[in-house]
């Protein structure tokens, strides 16, 4: 063995431990997607499914003993939440379905902190599938500081009640989990101004980065005099 094999080594098996964590991160980060997304749907219907497994099981168990299986009651969980969505998304199309949450809503406004959570939540959806007026949905603005960029969606334009100067509010989604984020009122001049989709800029917040466009403006555009 010469004086050299042994730097070699090292450098190969840092190449190796490197190119392993590289490899394993998506992985692990689409697993821990998907693993959040499934606790959260299951979770929903959980103690029903659970219940009726169980009792169903108890009254047959030679039978239906396997019902009791833990990972075969939250498939079975998360199946029953799917479809509940979707037969809520089938009844919100349908003009009963539109009488009942309409019904729904004049209950939730009587709670004011319910009223507060559920119509802000409302509203923030609503606004995110309109394009705002006289601005790009997704943006770039200077954050946490001048001469860095974050990737942001304008929920609102505002005017200074004084001034009359034009801002926009604009919602910065956090990596990798988009529902968490900040805040930001921003002057509109500010803002710099993308043609990226929605669904582009998710993919790129969620992806830390990975998965972007090619090409993307840093700047705002110097208008011409």
């Amino acid at each position: 063995m010469t004086p050299t094999d042994t730097p070699l080594k090292r450098l190969r098996v840092q190449r190796y431990l490197i190119t392993g964590l590289l490899t394993l991160l998506p992985l692990w980060l689409t697993y821990v997607v998907f693993r959040f997304v499934f606790e959260l749907l299951s979770g929903i219907s959980a103690p029903g499914i659970n219940a009726l497994t169980e009792r169903l099981a108890t009254a047959n168990p030679a039978v239906l003993g396997w019902l009791n299986a833990g990972w075969l009651q939250s498939l079975f969980a998360l199946f029953a939440t799917i479809l509940l969505i979707y037969l809520v998304g089938f009844a919100a199309t349908r003009v009963f379905g539109q009488r009942l949450l309409v019904l729904f809503e004049r209950v939730i406004a009587r709670v004011p902190l319910a009223q507060t959570i559920y119509g802000g939540t409302k509203k923030l959806l609503d606004l995110v599938q309109t394009k705002p007026e006289g601005v790009q949905r997704v943006v770039l603005i200077d954050f946490p500081q001048r001469g860095m960029k974050v990737v942001g969606l304008v929920t609102r334009t505002l005017r200074d009640s004084d001034s009359g100067r034009e801002f926009v509010a604009v919602y910065v989604p956090t990596t990798p989990n988009p529902t968490s984020g900040y805040l930001e009122i921003v002057p509109i001049e500010d803002v710099t101004p993308t043609d990226w989709s929605l669904d582009q800029a998710m993919a790129f917040i969620i992806s830390g980065g990975a998965i972007a466009p090619a090409n993307f403006r840093f700047e705002r555009p110097v208008p011409k005099p």
